[in-house]
């Protein structure tokens, strides 16, 4: 009797479907490309409040991206696909100070390109972790100097710890 209740247990288990168990299919966005605005280009800076400046470089039918968040926590990069006014993208986030698995955060995303207020581009996106394109909001407003968009500058960006390290001679810990 034993025997038949353990099999019976083991069987009910193995035919449970894993609720909330990551698939290799994430959630994808459903958006649809439509024609990128008269005169625009993913080319630019784009400000979010926590993400600090995103700068966008296209290279062909390609974007590739930079951040540093505003409390300057940690920097990301991005690359993806263009068509029209719609990117989908991988992206990684880095944490100033941390090694190990939990440095590294990756995931995927897309923006939709749009014309807001004032005639000043937005992103408007989604970001997700790991295989998932969505999830959380990523909303950007393109930087203005003027009516000329910033300069994107990706070498702005890099690992190094804003501010200098804990000992910036070099020396090592005292």
């Amino acid at each position: 009797m034993n025997k038949l209740f353990a099999f019976a247990a083991a069987a009910m288990i193995a035919a449970t479907p894993c609720f909330g168990c990551g698939g290799p299919e994430g959630k994808t966005a459903n958006v649809v490309a439509g024609d990128m605005p008269a005169g625009e280009s993913w080319n630019g800076v784009y400000f979010h409040p926590v993400f600090g400046n995103l700068h966008i470089v296209e290279e062909g039918n390609n974007i590739v991206g930079k951040w540093q968040r505003t409390d300057k926590s940690a920097w990301g990069e991005l690359s993806g696909t263009k068509v029209g006014n719609v990117v989908h993208f991988q992206w990684t986030e880095h944490k100033y100070g941390l090694v190990g698995p939990s440095a590294s955060v990756k995931g995927k995303g897309y923006f939709v390109y749009k014309m807001g207020p004032d005639n000043i581009a937005q992103l408007k996106g989604e970001y997700g972790i790991d295989g998932d394109e969505v999830g959380s909001t990523w909303d950007c407003v393109k930087q203005m100097n003027g009516k000329v968009p910033a300069t994107p500058d990706l070498n702005s960006i890099t690992g190094e710890t804003p501010g200098g390290s804990a000992d910036d001679t070099g020396s090592g810990f005292h």
